[in-house]
């Protein structure tokens, strides 16, 4: 094991991301010696370069790879897990997701592929000043931490990225297969939380009529999805 992967490990990112300026903190010397270090861990695949300025320890010396939600984290700061990535952690879609998707605050879609982690994409919003961050949660994952939107955060998020419109509930219920006990377990208070995140009349319009739906089959007590029009 070289000097350069104990120092590491001594300093806890056996399991995390790290970045050049952190390594600058732990490796003593100047910018060449540095450099020289982490171009022979890359070489002998002690060390994994995820892009330019940021790194994770070389499968044999890592215990309990990075969460991919803590890497996308790391891709693209400030941003936060959604979209159907969200609705798969949260149980509320059946099928698996194999792209790491999340909303971030700038104005290009991005995108990055990883050896390790996958695919992972990056999409903007219209979202109103100040509210960015509503009904995302700081979930722990291992021995990082990420952003991920709560279920109808992440589904009005997949609204807005799609440009739905409002057709009743047999899209969210037939086309993403979410089930309708999942809808009817939400209260007015998440409903409430969104009302002036989007910015777009067609999103806002949505949340609305869905709000009003779901609040229906909640009095009706049709909650199993037996007797819709299939």
């Amino acid at each position: 094991m070289s000097k350069l992967v104990q120092t590491l490990k001594d300093a806890g990112y056996e399991h995390r991301l790290f970045t050049d300026r952190q390594l600058a903190r732990l490796v003593d010397g100047g910018d060449a010696r540095r450099y020289g270090l982490v171009n022979r861990a890359l070489k002998d695949g002690s060390l994994t370069r995820i892009k330019r300025g940021l790194y994770a320890l070389g499968d044999p010396y890592q215990h309990g790879a990075p969460h991919p939600f803590a890497v996308a984290q790391a891709l693209v700061p400030g941003s936060y897990i959604s979209f159907e990535t969200a609705l798969s952690y949260h149980g509320w879609i059946p099928e698996a997701v194999y792209t790491t998707a999340s909303v971030n605050a700038g104005r290009k879609t991005l995108t990055r592929d990883t050896d390790r982690f996958g695919h992972f994409s990056f999409h903007p919003l219209a979202i109103a000043p100040y509210q960015f961050l509503v009904s995302v949660d700081r979930v722990e994952m291992g021995k990082s931490v990420a952003l991920v939107a709560q279920p109808l955060r992440a589904l009005m998020d997949l609204v807005a990225f799609r440009k739905a419109s409002w057709t009743g509930l047999e899209w969210i219920e037939q086309g993403l297969r979410i089930e309708r006990s999942r809808l009817t377990a939400l209260h007015h208070s998440d409903f409430n939380a969104l009302r002036d995140v989007y910015k777009h009349k067609l999103v806002r319009f949505f949340l609305r009529a869905l709000e009003q739906d779901v609040m229906t089959l909640k009095t009706s007590g049709n909650l199993s999805g037996k007797g819709r029009d299939d």
